[in-house]
């Protein structure tokens, strides 16, 4: 089942994208561009999610809707 995790994504002075989550605490992910902030968030939230499981430290998130909004980014 897929769950939705939002994530807040900031710019650094220093080029850097920098990704953190209210949704889930500890989710840190820093990367050169966008898609690879993004995809490092996905591996650290996974993982961050199987040690909760471990520990029986489940949380509650939103389930992935049939309709959702999704901010799409285009290079020009």
């Amino acid at each position: 089942m897929e769950k939705l995790i939002n994530l807040q994504i900031e710019k650094l002075p220093e080029g850097y994208y920098l990704a953190t989550s209210e949704d889930l605490p500890g989710l840190v992910a820093q990367g050169k561009t966008l898609s690879e902030t993004i995809e490092i968030a996905q591996d650290v939230a996974q993982k961050l999610l199987e040690a909760m499981a471990e520990r029986n430290q489940f949380r509650s998130f939103s389930s992935l809707a049939d309709s959702f909004e999704y901010p799409l980014l285009i290079k020009q």
